[in-house]
């Protein structure tokens, strides 16, 4: 016993000194910061995967104080989401937890990291950084447009209204924006840290085919219902009803747009057993037309055509 605890305390302080060397990359060496970024979860995730919880949250919270003494404030926000999510997904793979698990309760984690230190920014210090990075955006826009006029003497044929209607757009999306970002960067960081974890020893879950995802099927009911919606009720610009109709309309299309591209990898090895490359390339030839691949995800959950095609094929 005392030997294993010695040995969860030597691994304890050799994670915590990776993790604040991570951090300090990601605050002063611009070049490496996004590269760091991607593995800061990496020293927690392995030692919450070998060891208890207790421990484990032990050593995550003080990474961060280590963090902060060397690095400042500056760095707390970005050591507490990458410690927490570290925790998650080493907790998650010590508990074997699938893949998809992991991935939901990773990004549901960092939601609620950006959510909170949103929060504290804007009520203890007054600072809204989604309004002032929206603003900054239109002040970049405007100097371009001006820019542009200077250089060429003719007004950019850009519409005002257009334009503040882009921005509106912009603000309304913001919700969707977030959320699909944050399990897009959690899809990343588990894509690129699991592996190394699994060079390291540690049992981790896998991902099933993407030619065999499933999403579950009340996903069409909230489609139905959203496109209900926008087709009767018709919610006016700027009200609530259409910021939440809005942001539910962006997640769902992502969503048919995956079930979509997971139907065509389906057909594509099935029918011409399709390198993965090849497989790749039409992934992103079918991204310009998104609208036909959302139809195809809608049919392929509402009329598991899957079933039609693999008889097709088999006869």
């Amino acid at each position: 016993m005392p030997n294993n605890q010695t040995k969860a305390l030597a691994h304890g302080a050799m994670m915590i000194a990776l993790f604040g060397v991570i951090m300090l990359i990601i605050l002063y060496v611009p070049l490496l910061s996004l590269i760091a970024t991607i593995f800061a979860p990496l020293p927690i995730a392995w030692y919450s995967a070998n060891y208890n919880r207790t421990m484990s949250i032990f050593v995550a919270l003080l990474a961060c104080v280590i963090t902060f003494i060397f690095g400042g404030l500056l760095v707390i926000p970005a050591a507490l989401i990458f410690s927490a999510m570290g925790l998650v997904i080493g907790i998650n793979i010590q508990l074997k937890k699938s893949k998809l698990f992991l991935l939901m309760t990773t990004g549901l984690t960092m939601l609620l990291a950006f959510a909170v230190l949103y929060v504290v920014s804007l009520q203890l210090f007054g600072i809204d950084f989604i309004k002032d990075s929206i603003e900054f955006t239109r002040t970049s826009y405007d100097s371009y447009l001006e820019l542009t006029k200077t250089l060429t003497g003719q007004t950019p044929p850009v519409k005002m209204e257009d334009l503040e209607l882009m921005f509106a757009m912009i603000e309304s999306t913001i919700p969707a924006a977030v959320t699909l970002g944050a399990f897009g960067f959690a899809f990343l960081i588990i894509s690129v840290n699991l592996p190394i974890l699994k060079r390291l020893k540690v049992d981790v879950p896998k991902f099933s085919a993407f030619k065999d995802l499933r999403m579950p099927k009340s996903i069409l009911w909230y489609y139905l219902i959203v496109l209900t919606i926008n087709l009767f009720v018709r919610p006016e610009i700027g009200t609530t009803l259409y910021v939440i109709i809005l942001n539910f309309s962006m997640i769902l299309w992502v969503l048919l747009t995956i079930q979509g591209l997971s139907f065509i990898h389906y057909f594509l090895d099935k029918k011409f057993k399709l390198s993965n490359f090849v497989k790749v390339l039409v992934t992103i030839m079918a991204i310009p037309i998104y609208s036909f691949v959302i139809l195809i995800g809608i049919f392929d959950l509402g009329f598991n055509i899957r079933s039609l095609v693999k008889d097709k094929i088999q006869k």
